[in-house]
């Protein structure tokens, strides 16, 4: 084996925060490694400091030297002036710089630049990497490479950086949550792509069907110790749950000797003492034994429900519409008592919209919501909380309330309820700034659930929780004693929580399925092979009852600028129309921003129409 990236005795701190201590490890060639560790562990720290945006305390990193690294950030930085092309193609190799130039004098229309960049694309024989590099961007959604990178929105800017790394195809792919900000089909695109390249991966990630069906190898940091899995996550849970029960009756047997030396220490005469010293020093090895951890400490989320009553929540034939765009229309809806639904469509699909339009931040077009009046929602939002950075973690709690009631009724107050939610009592009076991403998270879901809900409504909220906290959220929230409403691109954490999907597809009717979302997911893509099929064979048949035309004429030389051209503009256009119909969607836009890019959607609509006319007559000829 190969190694192509070597730790030895690493350690990360900050300030009395020690992140990981002394950890070593190694990649090889061609394996594809998983780090788990719970948040706050330092994980996109180690990932800097491998990558050298960051140095480490102690310890070395050692790569291979002819090997090319690319590294995804969790939250990718770019220069906003920059445009999407420049970003996409930001490289020194020579086949991409050439593909590049072939873009841009496509965009350009002058025949002299379109003849010298044709004859570059034929010398460096770039026609099928051209067409690899398409492909990559049409699966990531990015059609508009002439926007400014200022302008995108964070999911977009997380696309443009997966189509960067894919395209300069490096030796060791080096992803920290890769899947977040993405919707279900790109994340479905993106494993299928992962599972076939020849690239070496390390990655950090809560994506558990991700994780299960793309790695070979995981490596958990735990209590700055390493553990290696030689599997993928499946195989990990299984051997981690071993491992842990060892260990734990490891600890339990040093416990019982631990009690027969203490009364053999304590019963020996003291001159007899010096002469047993072997016997005394045994006896703290086995107490370090026996305290070293015992069984982890857990995050155990057991809230207080508010009560609820017989009415909950009643849609009424509710519809919302953005000028042109309309999101959804004359959707009805009775919840019930305990239902678990998913709501799944692409993004600017109108997920957040039909929440907020829900819990009433924002007003339907049409129809009546009607409200029970023990409801309370519990509203966890994609884009999180709020705060002012520089609050301490403490006070930020005891804003809301000083007195937290728990499921078993005993009353918290904001200390012990951070402490509950595992923020050791050295962290309370750390300002916000200093928390992880996932961290962030926590103390945000705290927020939430200390109101007592008894309607949750989740808007994305597995983006950088760690595994072990989304499993304690995933039992809380299947014991939980009230309703459940979840927008989630992570299938995993949606199988094993909800019974029901409402569907949000290309039409503005919501569709209901009965199921988890692997069933969903399985029968649509049945549906997709069986017309694939059908169109295949009506393609063959009309085919063969065609008679032999006459060979059509080439289009001259100044047409086939224009349809090349077209060809590029019109995706672009496309790209323009979705990211307006995003905005529109956002719920975020005042009543006149909302008018102004409604008008803009209409009038980009005309021009898209007449253009995709030209380009039908020139694809005639």
């Amino acid at each position: 084996m190969i190694p192509y990236l070597q730790v030895e005795n690493l350690t990360k701190s900050y300030g009395e925060l020690v992140l990981f201590e002394d950890i070593s490890f190694s990649i090889n060639k061609d394996h594809k490694v998983a780090i788990i560790a719970k948040n706050g562990t330092g994980k996109t720290s180690l990932l800097n400091i491998i990558t050298e945006l960051d140095t480490a305390d102690s310890g070395i990193v050692t790569k291979k030297n002819d090997i090319t690294i690319g590294y995804l950030q969790q939250n990718p930085k770019f220069d906003n002036e920059k445009t999407a092309m420049e970003q996409v193609f930001s490289t020194s190799n020579k086949i991409i710089e050439t593909i590049k130039n072939y873009n841009n004098a496509l965009s350009s229309g002058l025949e002299k630049e379109m003849q010298q960049a044709i004859e570059k694309m034929d010398f460096y024989k770039a026609w099928d990497y051209e067409s690899q590099i398409k492909h990559i961007l049409t699966e990531l959604k990015i059609t508009d490479l002439t926007q400014k990178v200022g302008e995108l929105s964070g999911g977009q800017k997380k696309r443009l950086a997966i189509a960067n790394l894919l395209i300069n195809e490096p030796d060791l792919l080096i992803l920290d949550e890769p899947t977040n900000h993405l919707d279900l089909q790109i994340i479905e695109w993106l494993e299928n792509y992962m599972d076939k390249t020849r690239s070496t991966i390390l990655m950090v990630t809560h994506d558990r069907y991700f994780l299960d069906r793309i790695c070979t190898e995981i490596i958990e940091i735990d209590d700055n110790k390493v553990y290696k899995y030689n599997g993928n996550y499946t195989y990990f849970l299984q051997k981690r749950a071993e491992r842990i029960e060892l260990a734990n009756l490891n600890i339990e047997k040093a416990k019982n000797l631990l009690r027969k030396e203490l009364d053999w220490v304590r019963r020996m005469p003291k001159a007899r003492r010096t002469k047993a010293k072997h016997r005394v020093d045994n006896f703290y090895k086995l107490q370090a034994q026996a305290n070293s951890g015992t069984t982890e400490r857990e995050l155990a989320i057991n809230v207080q429900t508010r009560r609820i009553g017989n009415k909950i929540l009643e849609l009424h034939d509710i519809s919302k519409s953005f000028g042109e765009l309309k999101l959804f229309e004359n959707f009805s809806y009775k919840f019930s008592e305990n239902e678990k639904i998913g709501i799944v469509g692409k993004n600017g699909s109108g997920k957040t919209t039909f929440l907020n339009v829900l819990t009433e931040n924002l007003k339907s077009d049409t129809g009546r919501i009607e409200k029970g009046q023990t409801i309370v929602y519990g509203f966890y939002k994609q884009i999180g909380i709020k705060i002012d950075e520089t609050k301490k973690i403490i006070d930020v709690i005891n804003n809301i309330a000083e007195v937290i009631t728990v499921g078993n009724g005993k009353q918290f107050d904001a200390a012990q309820f951070l402490d509950y939610f595992l923020f050791p009592r050295k962290m309370h009076y750390n300002r916000v700034e200093k928390l992880s991403g996932g961290e962030r998270r926590r103390l945000y879901l705290m927020t939430v659930l200390m109101k007592s809900p008894n309607f949750l409504i989740l808007d994305e909220p597995t983006n950088d929780l760690d595994i072990m906290t989304l499993n304690v959220l995933e039992d809380y929230l299947l014991n939980f004693n009230g309703c459940v409403l979840i927008v989630s691109h992570d299938r995993y954490f949606m199988d094993k929580v909800v019974d029901s999907l409402l569907i949000f597809e290309d039409s503005p009717k919501i569709k209901s399925f009965v199921g988890k979302y692997s069933d969903y997911y399985f029968t649509q893509k049945k549906k997709v092979n069986k017309q694939k099929q059908e169109d295949k064979s009506k393609k063959r048949e009309a085919n063969s009852e065609k008679p032999i035309a006459k060979k059509p004429k080439k289009l001259t030389y100044k047409n086939q600028l224009l349809f090349d051209a077209l060809e590029k503009e019109l995706p672009k256009l496309e790209g323009k129309k979705q990211e307006l119909e995003t905005k529109l969607n956002s719920g975020t836009l005042s009543q006149n921003e909302i008018v102004e890019k409604a008008e803009q959607l209409s009038k980009l609509n005309d021009e898209i129409d007449e253009k995709e006319m030209r380009w039908l007559e020139l694809s005639e000829k």
